[in-house]
C-alpha cells in the first residue's frame, strides 16, 4: 500500500468517526424535541423488534412535543409501551390514533449530566481519531522498513497525517462546544 493510500484510508476513517459522534449527539436530549430521539426505541412488529421510524411517522408537534403515527391501527398501543418502558423518561399520550410525546422541562443538574456524556462522547471520538493516527503512521514505518519509501516520505506523511488528526479533532470539539451550548440553553 502506498503512502497516498494509507492517507485516503485514513481521511476515510477519521471522516466515518466524525459522522458516528453526530449520530450519537443526535440521541442526547436537549432542551427542544427531536424524533431522532426516538431512533433507539424497538418496537414489536409481528415478533420482531423493529425501529419506530419503520412503523410509524414521525414529526414535531411543536418545540417540546414529538407526534408518532403509526401506519397500522394496532400498533398505536404497542408503540406507547415501547416508548414508556425505553430508558428515555419519556410519558406518550393517545389522542386516537396520533401519539403525543411531550418532553419534559430538564433541570439545570439534568443539563450538567448531559454535558458531561457529550465531553465523554466527543473524549472516546478522539482517542479513535488518535488510534488511526497511529495506525497509519505505523502503516508507513512499515513501508520505510521494507525499503518501499524513504525516511523524507515517512516524515512528509506523518506532518500530513498530523494535519489530518488535528483538523479531525477540532471539528470534534466544535460539535461537543455546539451540543453542549444547545443544552445549557433553556
Amino acid at each position: 500500500m502506498a503512502i497516498n493510500e494509507i492517507k485516503a484510508t485514513l481521511e476515510g476513517k477519521m471522516d466515518q468517526s466524525i459522522a458516528a459522534l453526530k449520530h450519537n449527539l443526535t440521541k442526547i436530549r436537549t432542551g427542544r424535541a427531536n424524533p431522532a430521539l426516538l431512533d433507539t426505541v424497538q418496537v414489536d412488529y409481528y415478533g420482531s423488534l423493529v425501529p419506530i421510524s419503520q412503523v410509524a411517522n414521525l414529526s414535531l408537534l411543536d418545540a417540546r412535543t414529538i407526534s408518532v403515527q403509526p401506519w397500522e391501527k394496532g400498533m398505536g398501543a404497542k408503540i406507547e409501551k415501547a416508548i414508556r418502558d425505553s430508558d428515555l423518561g419519556l410519558n406518550p399520550s393517545s389522542m386516537g390514533d396520533l401519539i403525543r410525546v411531550p418532553l419534559p422541562a430538564m433541570t439545570e443538574e439534568r443539563r450538567r449530566e448531559l454535558t458531561k456524556v457529550v465531553r465523554g462522547e466527543g473524549e472516546s471520538s478522539k482517542i479513535a481519531i488518535r488510534n488511526l493516527r497511529r495506525d497509519a503512521n505505523e502503516a508507513v514505518k512499515k513501508l520505510v522498513k521494507e525499503k518501499l519509501a524513504s525516511e523524507d516520505d515517512q516524515k512528509r506523511s506523518e506532518a500530513d497525517i498530523q494535519k489530518l488528526t488535528d483538523r479531525h479533532i477540532t471539528e470534534v470539539d466544535r460539535l461537543v462546544a455546539s451540543k453542549e451550548q444547545e443544552i445549557m440553553a433553556v
